[in-house]
């Protein structure tokens, strides 16, 4: 199931933590979602490389707070 985030509201949101724009990231994960789909999950990545924290999206609401997103390259939360 992929996830819908309308495009003028990727252009008016921005990282909480350094105000850069942020892009929405679908990767697919190992395993299959019921339905026989292949599973994913999906962030609002913020676009400046310094920074590039991964805010979760779940439900389909983007969590945009600093203390549940996820550093680049590792599962780890950025508190």
């Amino acid at each position: 199931m992929s996830v819908k985030i309308e495009s003028w509201l990727l252009d008016i949101l921005a990282c909480p933590q350094c105000k850069s724009p942020i892009r929405l990231d679908e990767r697919e994960l190992d395993g299959a979602a019921d339905g026989g789909e292949p599973a994913t999950a999906a962030e609002l990545v913020c676009t400046d490389p310094a920074c590039g924290l991964a805010y979760p999206i779940r439900d389909g609401i983007p969590v945009l707070l600093v203390d549940e997103a996820r550093r680049p390259g590792t599962g780890a939360a950025a508190r």
